[in-house]
């Protein structure tokens, strides 16, 4: 079997940085408690590595309980101003690791906001990115997830500008389906920000190229990763034999059949989760 590798996938800066923020964390306090706000990264075998050094997960709603003076991880995806005040209120030591490009997007959220002016997300509901980004906004908000739900708001916005971003690891596809729907409905939207990572763009891209090459796909990472699911339904449009896992362990002697098999991976999966699947494979 020939193994072949998309030309972009594993990790993206954002999550690389704040798995290396954690570990230095957890190297500098260890007399401390050390907590992640949130799962670190969609990635299960990554937190169980991350727990066996001693890092905890701290829910948002359980900040009231935890010691003073802990040290939290703000993870990549990032919270709202409320979030990180309950944490200063607790006199935590608190370590940003909000990706880069999120930061952007928050930005942004508040100045627009701040000068008066409706405010688009096209993104996922829930997404903990798209929580915090919502944080920073201070007047009209609207969260859309799909074209469909573009076609479906009703919104009287006379006479107030409005601006149009997007969750960072949101579908392409499907922003500029968004972006032609609110054009057409709404004459005040005059300001369109396509915020999604390169990063996502790119493994798609690098994803699409790959499917013309071989037999089967396998895309590796956490099936909770909004980016991950998006790697598998590009996947399944491209081809017919395609899978999600989170470990070697799950590939079946099924895989055996296939002459060429092509392997991509989410934003969270680390390079030894994806080296073992590669063993997998050219195992069978």
């Amino acid at each position: 079997m020939e193994v072949i590798l998309a030309d972009v996938l594993g990790y993206c800066m954002g999550v690389r940085r704040a798995v290396l923020a954690a570990e230095k964390a957890l190297e500098d306090n260890p007399d401390k408690k050390v907590y992640s706000l949130g799962p670190l990264i969609h990635n299960a075998s990554v937190l169980k590595s991350l727990s066996g050094k001693g890092l905890s997960i701290l829910e948002e709603g359980n900040i009231q309980t935890v010691q003073e003076e802990s040290v939290v991880v703000i993870r990549a995806h990032g919270v709202s101003p409320q979030v990180q005040e309950k944490l200063s209120e607790k006199k935590c030591k608190i370590i940003d690791a909000t990706c880069p490009r999120v930061v952007g997007s928050q930005r942004n959220v508040r100045d627009y906001s701040r000068k008066g002016w409706a405010v688009f997300l096209a993104g996922d509901k829930n997404h903990g990115e798209v929580l915090g980004i919502q944080g920073f906004a201070q007047g009209d908000f609207y969260l859309i997830q799909n074209e469909s739900e573009a076609e479906e708001i009703c919104l009287s916005l006379p006479e107030k500008n409005a601006v149009l971003l997007s969750q960072t690891t949101f579908s392409p596809l499907e922003f500029e389906k968004i972006v032609n729907v609110l054009r057409n409905k709404y004459k005040n939207l005059l300001k369109v920000m396509n915020t999604i990572c390169p990063a996502t763009r790119e493994r798609q891209e690098a994803l699409v190229k790959l499917c013309q090459q071989v037999h089967a796909i396998v895309v590796v990472g956490g099936k909770n990763s909004a980016n991950t699911k998006r790697l598998l339904q590009t996947a399944q449009k491209y081809c017919k034999n395609c899978i999600l896992i989170e470990k070697a362990e799950e590939i079946t002697d099924s895989f055996s059949g296939f002459d060429k098999v092509g392997v991509t991976a989410g934003a969270s999966t680390p390079d030894e989760d994806i080296e073992e699947v590669c063993k997998k494979l050219k195992s069978l």
